[in-house]
This record gives structure tokens, sequence and C-alpha cells, in this order.
């Protein structure tokens, strides 16, 4: 009998070893030591001798100025290389970002990213590349890792929620009952289309859907329409990727994931889902394709469940409306008027 409860406590102690199998969409990297000011400008001079390349940054509005927030877009050459063969419908797996925030009761300032390889693990799931992708995924966090080294502080790496197998990214279409909102969609059927033209029309559909943002009015947290566009990417001569916010999406984002958080939420500091804001921008993509030029942005539903499941279950039944309210903002500001 005393064996027995030995060998069947050495059982529930080997269990914590199943988290290495898990994966958070974002991973805390970095605590800095020093102010938000000196977070961001020693992650500014970093970028400017690092082998990533900056395509854009944002400073996020965070509902009643309670937190400061910057997000970063950046790609990595050597993980596009990886990715060359692959279909250009899988770029969002390419585009990285990291966020530099102020969190907790001491607004202390920490440093996540959007994780390279659960990412990887949704967008490459079918490819017969799978395994090189996903070793290239692996360098590219590393990368991001040693990009913010030279901050002042402690380097970390620590998986945060909502955190998922690699078996649930493979087949990712949603989570617990909340998949029904999503429609059940995976990644391909959650990318949506707003336009389409012929291929050779690609670069006159890339000029148009840019000026198209550009034109848009951008409104306060209050309304969905107008965005800004902070980062436009031609990974490759079939894809363009346009990274979008406006000041609803960010409200949204912040005030549902923090609700039901508890750990790091105070009088002072009322809004932890801060720590979320990796998941900005929103994406359009322009695709050439076969003898199509496509323009495509994901089902809201699907992208918020993905970055937002932790939020729980009451959230997106309370908010139900809110991401067809994003989408639906999207499509307007980018559906050509009627001949």
């Amino acid at each position: 009998m005393k064996r027995f409860v030995v060998v069947a406590l050495a059982a529930l102690f080997v269990l914590p070893a199943h988290a290495a199998d898990e994966f958070g969409i974002f991973e805390k990297i970095h605590e800095s030591s020093v102010s938000f000011e000196e977070t961001t400008a020693a992650v500014e001079s970093a970028l400017r001798t690092s082998g990533l390349l900056l395509h854009g940054s944002h400073v996020v509005r965070v509902p009643d100025n309670k937190a400061r927030a910057k997000v970063y877009v950046l790609t990595s050459p050597s993980f596009s290389d990886a990715a060359s063969a692959e279909s250009p419908l899988t770029v969002s797996a390419q585009v990285l970002r990291i966020a530099v925030y102020t969190w907790g009761e001491e607004q202390k300032t920490h440093v996540n990213m959007a994780n390279p390889v659960a990412h990887a693990m949704v967008f490459y799931a079918d490819s017969p590349n799978y395994d090189e992708l996903i070793s290239a995924a692996r360098k590219t966090a590393d990368e991001l890792r040693q990009l913010v080294a030279a901050v002042p502080g402690t380097a970390v790496s620590v998986q945060a929620e909502p955190i998922r197998t690699e078996k649930h990214y493979n087949k990712y279409k949603g989570d617990g009952p909340a998949r029904m909102m999503a429609k059940f969609r995976t990644w391909q059927k959650s990318q949506l289309l707003i336009d389409e033209d012929t291929a050779d029309n690609f670069d006159a559909v890339v000029a148009r859907v840019s000026e198209a943002l550009a034109a848009g009015t951008v409104s306060d947290v209050a309304e969905t329409t107008g965005w800004e566009t902070i980062a436009k990417i031609q990974l490759r001569d079939d894809v363009v990727y346009l990274g979008l916010t406006n000041p609803f999406i960010e409200d949204k984002m912040v005030r549902i994931n923090s609700r039901f958080r508890s750990d790091g939420k105070s009088d002072a500091a009322p809004y932890p889902g801060v720590d979320h804001l990796a998941a900005l921008p929103t994406e359009v993509l322009v695709v050439r394709e076969g003898d199509a030029t496509l323009v495509l942005h994901y089902g809201q539903m699907w992208r918020m469940q993905l970055y937002f499941w932790d939020s729980g279950y009451r959230a997106f039944t309370a908010n139900v409306g809110v991401p067809s309210a994003i989408a639906n903002s999207i499509e307007e500001a980018l559906t050509p008027p009627r001949k």
C-alpha cells in the first residue's frame, strides 16, 4: 500500500511536465526594470541593428489611459525565406508582433510577443514542410527574444493564455462551446472575400485598397468606422499584408479580456487585458492566386477566439455582436461601390 501511495504521488508530480506540450498564442519574453519610455527606446535602438525588419509601430489607446502600450509589427527575412514555397494565403504566420506594455498595480513594464510557433502550427498544419517551418518559427521566436535581450531587466519565457496543444492549433476552429460562434471554421474558411479582380490588376487592387483605407475617417471608441493602416508589407510579389486598427477594436479587446480576470487587476489598474495587445493589428490580405486577385480578411469571431478565448465564454456571449461589427466595418470600408 505504501509503495502504491508513493507511485501515485510521483505520478501527480509528473503531470506538470505536460505543460511543455502546450503553447500560448502569446509569450511574455521580458520583464523590464526601467520605465515604459526607456523600454520602448531600448527596443527601437535594438531594431536598428537587428536582422528583423520593422514595418510599423502603434501606440495603443488603452481605456481611461490606465496603462501604456505600444505594438511593433515586424518580419524575419530568414522566416520569410523558409516559407517562400508556401501558399500566399498563409502569410499571416510570417507577420510578427511584439508589445511593450505596463501592467498591474505597480505598472511595471513588460514585453511579450505573438508566439510565432503557435501561429505556424495553425497556418502550416497541412504543409508538407511542416516540421521545417515549425523549426524556422522557433528560430524566429529566438530572434525576437534576442531583440529585447538588451532591455534592462530580466529575460523570461512564459507561455501566456490562451494556451493550447499543438494538435488543437493544427485543427483550430475555435474553442469549447464557442466553436459554433466561429461556425466551426478553420483559418482557410475564415479568410472571407471582400473583393475580387483579375490577376493582372494586382498592383491596382493594392493601390485601391490602400487609398480606400486612407480616405476613411477614424471615429472614436463608440463607433466602428474608419481604419488606420499601421503596417503595409509586401511579403512577396503575390501578396500584400495590411495591418489595421482603430479606437473601437482596441477598446473592445482590452475591456472584454479584462472583465473576468483578477490577476493584476485593481482600481488603479483595471485592465489586465492590455497584455493581449500583440493580437493587433487585424489583417487584410491582397493575394494574387491563379487568375484572380483576392481581397480577404478574417472572420473576427474566429480571430478573437484565437487571441482572447481566456476572456471566458461569458465574455463572448455578452459581446456576441462585437466581432461582426468589426468585420462589417472593414468590409464597408473596402467594398467598391456598385456601378
